[in-house]
């Protein structure tokens, strides 16, 4: 099941890839703090590398649930995932 949400995240947020610097013009003072990210995406079973600023958005580079490397974009207001790439 699990792999099936997965799925379903990485097909939607492929589609998104192109509007992320866009859905991140959120200004700073309304940024949540990296380690809340990190802490939700822990909680959600990723093992977290790193976390930046990208472009405005957060990119987190991580191993996810399903042991995949992947490097994601977060909207940093609202912690939405925007884009996910997995990386071979």
């Amino acid at each position: 099941m699990k792999r099936l949400v997965a799925v379903a995240i990485v097909t939607w947020a492929v589609g998104t890839a192109a509007v992320a610097s866009e859905r991140c013009n959120v200004p700073i003072a309304d940024w949540q703090p990296r380690k809340v990210l990190q802490a939700k995406l822990e909680s959600d079973g990723w093992k977290v590398r790193s976390i930046r600023s990208e472009d405005g958005c957060y990119e987190a580079f991580a191993i996810n649930a399903e042991g995949e490397k992947v490097a994601a974009f977060f909207n940093p207001k609202s912690l939405e995932i925007l884009d996910t790439k997995i990386e071979h």
